[in-house]
């Protein structure tokens, strides 16, 4: 291969320059952090250098070139590799805390809401199941039997007068000692059912709505058949501490379902593996909300929601659980929304944000 020597620097000294000052920067630690385009800039020189040097090595005459080119190529991978002062630092464990903190208060609810629709038929059919499982109790007292599986639910069989009494009247703290157990499995069972009701959107979306409906057979069961036998006050001391979060938690699990079921059944143009793709980022990020949420329903339903009057006053447990409730909406309506809004003037403002780089 002929190689005119000096066309060949006149053309490629600019490239060389150019990394040459960013390993200077770097090296000063007058850049801390790259942004993203400067990584990909970064990498674009130290390959277009390692192929020169490369080009450059056939010739013995040119050492001083060829010596300046593998300084340069040293230099890029010490500083690209190193574990103590790279471009890629290791992750510091307050920055990592500092991150997860922003996905959850600014990037899952700003998921949530771009994905209201989806939250919406979730609701609406765990509604129906409310409805059905309450008209059940209401019109056969025999429906509990039906409507509670025998297992994790049997307690849910005997009659609310009983069960109050009982608990009322305890005289002993029956979780004392095992309260970690207690919410550990709590926790492990709610992020399972999520899960499930996650990933059985693949069957187009009718095992999701199977469970959503299932879910609120159950809790309209549970609630019509505490109201009529007039223990309203202890269902809503029960279940609104950590119901408020745990409810509205399997909901989004069920939108997460809902939302792979329609990247499945409406592609919209694009194959369903391209669909899911573009998705898969609101899936991953709206089912990690949904097992942080159901961590604090455990924690509140083992330590709180099983301590009844006289120990633990109907009336705080609803105000506790109606504060709880409340945040929670506020949250998932406004979190986020400042970002988002000065992310879009940012955008409208400079339409032309990305340059090509000198």
């Amino acid at each position: 291969m002929i190689l005119d020597v000096d066309k060949f620097i006149s053309r490629e000294k600019r490239v060389w320059s150019e990394l040459e000052r960013m390993l200077d920067d770097i090296a000063r630690g007058s850049i801390e952090r790259l942004s993203l385009d400067r990584i990909k800039r970064l990498s674009y020189l130290q390959s277009k250098v390692s192929e020169d040097l490369v080009r450059i090595s056939t010739f013995s005459g040119e050492v001083e070139l060829r010596r300046y080119l593998e300084n340069l190529v040293a230099r890029a991978y010490s500083l690209t590799h190193s574990r103590s002062r790279g471009v890629f630092p290791s992750v510091r464990p307050g920055e990592l805390a500092k991150a997860a903190l922003h996905w959850f208060s600014v990037t899952f609810p700003i998921v949530f809401r771009r994905n209201a629709a989806s939250f919406a038929v979730s609701a609406l059919v765990t509604v129906f199941g409310v409805v059905f499982g309450g008209v059940a109790v209401m019109v056969d007292g025999d429906a509990k039997e039906a409507i509670f599986p025998s297992g994790r639910f049997s307690h849910l069989r005997q009659s609310p007068e009983d069960r109050v009494n009982r608990e009322e009247h305890s005289k002993r703290d029956r979780l004392k000692g095992a309260h970690s157990l207690f919410a550990s499995q709590l926790m492990v069972n709610n992020i399972s059912v999520s899960i499930k009701a996650m990933c059985l959107g693949i069957t187009w979306g009718v095992g999701t709505i199977l469970i959503l409906f299932y879910n609120g057979v159950i809790l309209g069961g549970v609630a019509f058949d505490y109201i009529l036998s007039g223990q309203t006050a202890f269902l809503f001391g029960w279940l609104l501490p950590h119901g408020s979060i745990e409810i509205p938690a399997i909901l989004i699990a069920g939108q997460t379902g809902l939302i792979l079921g329609n990247c499945i059944l409406r592609p919209r143009g694009k194959t369903r593996r391209e669909r899911l793709k573009a998705k898969s980022g609101d899936i991953a990020t709206l089912i990690g909300g949904v097992a942080v949420m159901l961590v604090w329903a455990g924690l509140v339903e083992s330590f709180f929601s099983q301590y009844h009057e006289p120990v633990l006053p109907y009336a705080v447990k609803i105000v506790f659980g109606t504060i709880e409730l409340t945040a929670l909406v506020v949250f998932l309506k406004y979190a986020g929304t400042s970002r988002s809004r000065e992310s879009s003037k940012r955008f409208i403002r400079t339409p032309q944000a990305h340059k090509p780089m000198e």
